[in-house]
């Protein structure tokens, strides 16, 4: 047995990997970790229309950092577990369940009201230091997002044991996806800042929902199809 795991580790080591597949899957992670549009989110656009861009640039920043410890932590424990999921039998249900988590958190993305987290308009604009550390205590407040990390890196196979640069990269690559979230919807917001309305919110909300349930529901169905032994 223990010669067998030996083996199975060497397969793992010389096996190449697609480093830069591993990282467009770090950014999608972190894009999609970002995205739906919770207490966080909200605060960013609010400090984006009141203070300004980079206000609420920062809040992002605050986020991503908190996102990148979470996503830590969710590769640690997963790494953990590589030993049960290295059977492809595993890994399958380890995927299957990774999806339906993924899709029921789009679906109740989809179905929540993120304008319930409007907060009254503070004129005072404090530091950029102290408006970055209320972004990442929001976000650290909530552990609940290991799940979505987990069901994530489960979705699009993100642990790869025994190759630590390129696993290091992708790791990375998190935390760029989610910088890029939150440079894209600040500009948006501040493009478009004068047309700005709790409807607005609501639908950004809606249609990240919806992304994110086709993305898990799309993965599902490839799961199932490819299933070992679907094609006998």
């Amino acid at each position: 047995m223990k010669k067998k795991s030996v083996l199975c580790k060497l397969r793992m080591w010389i096996q190449p990997v697609n480093t830069l597949e591993l990282v467009i899957k770090g950014l999608i992670v972190g894009i999609l970790a970002s995205a739906p549009m919770g207490p966080v989110g909200i605060l960013t656009i609010q400090r984006t229309l009141n203070k300004g861009r980079l206000y609420g640039l920062v809040t992002g920043l605050g986020a991503a950092i908190s996102d990148i410890i979470y996503a830590a932590i969710s590769l640690l424990g997963m790494s953990f577990v590589m030993d049960f999921v290295e059977n492809p039998r595993n890994m399958f249900w380890f995927k299957l369940v990774g999806g339906i988590l993924l899709m029921f958190f789009g679906i109740y993305t989809y179905m929540s009201n993120p304008t319930g987290n409007l907060r009254p308009v503070n004129t005072n604009r404090g530091s950029l230091k102290h408006n970055c550390l209320t972004g990442f205590l929001v976000t650290f407040s909530n552990p609940l997002i290991i799940l979505l990390f987990i069901a994530l890196m489960a979705r699009f196979e993100f642990v790869v044991p025994e190759h630590h640069w390129e696993q290091g990269l992708g790791y990375l690559a998190i935390f760029g996806g989610a910088l890029l979230w939150w440079f894209a919807l600040t500009y948006i917001i501040n493009k478009i800042r004068n047309r700005v309305k709790v409807d607005t919110i609501r639908l950004i909300n809606k249609g990240i929902g919806a992304i994110v349930t086709v993305a898990g529901l799309v993965g599902f169905v490839w799961i199932i199809l490819s299933k070992p032994g679907a094609g006998r």
